[in-house]
């Protein structure tokens, strides 16, 4: 069968940790499904046991990374790999509510381009993680949500489902960290696509030790905070625009260290 919803997850040396994540989210999606776990190295620690998993559930299956390392890059190869119209990004710490999974899917069949987990919204909390992390994510997600009226005060959480078809579309330009989620929601917005949320309980991770980088990726959120905040665009308005920044890229790149 067909899968309907394609579960994205990336990982990075989980190792045996992964497995009470994987064995929730197979028990709580009840649609068709398929679950790729993304990983950088072929010597990463989880590698083994995903391929445990699926010898018992195919719908189960191992991805690597072609693009680099780190999760952005990571997501975007699930992207490429996804076979459903419906892809949902989750985390393999355990935080998210793999139960919601479904739910989620539900909306952007329905028409919306990015369903959002909502931390920020009546009946969601957030339980646990560092508390400067915790006050800059309120804070982006509710002022987005004022004033750039975006569909929802938790853009910056990566627990969200999308339009498989949207992200081919538009495009993920994040290369570094977890921005990603505010990337494609604030994206959606400046196209005029909806955006909805549905509220959610966020749990630290028990198990582990967070990867997550507030100052190494605190620019890459900061870019696309401000670019919420835009005139309307049309699609080939922001192709053309990516396509602009992928350019100067690509001179960077070539340009010797002196000149850079």
């Amino acid at each position: 069968m067909s899968p309907e919803i394609t579960v994205v997850i990336p990982v990075y040396n989980e190792g045996a940790a992964v497995l009470p994540c994987l064995g929730r989210i197979l028990h709580a999606v009840t649609s068709p499904c398929e679950v790729l776990v993304v990983y950088d190295r072929p010597d990463d620690t989880t590698v083994p046991h995903i391929e445990q998993v699926t010898r018992s559930d195919p719908r189960v299956r191992g991805v690597l990374n072609a693009y680099g390392p780190g999760p952005a890059n990571a997501i975007r190869a699930g992207f490429d790999e996804a076979r459903s119209p419906v892809t949902v990004v989750t985390m393999a710490d355990g935080s998210d509510d793999p139960r919601q999974i479904d739910d989620l899917a539900r909306l952007v069949e329905r028409g919306v381009a990015v369903a959002a987990a909502s931390r920020y919204m009546p009946g969601g909390q957030q339980v646990g993680g560092p508390r400067l992390k915790r006050r800059l994510s309120r804070w982006a997600g509710v002022s987005l949500r004022l004033f750039a009226r975006v569909g929802t005060r938790d853009a910056t959480n990566s627990f969200k489902a999308y339009s498989t078809a949207f992200v081919r579309q538009v495009g993920i330009d994040s290369r570094a960290g977890f921005e990603i989620g505010l990337e494609l929601t604030v994206k959606a917005t400046r196209l005029g696509l909806p955006v909805a949320e549905i509220p959610t309980i966020w749990l630290d991770r028990s198990i582990g030790e967070s990867r997550f980088e507030l100052v190494r990726w605190l620019p890459g959120y900061l870019h696309w905070y401000r670019f919420a905040f835009g005139r309307r665009l049309t699609l080939e308005k922001l192709t053309a625009r990516r396509e602009k920044q992928a350019a100067h890229r690509d001179d960077d790149t070539r340009a010797p260290a002196s000149v850079r």
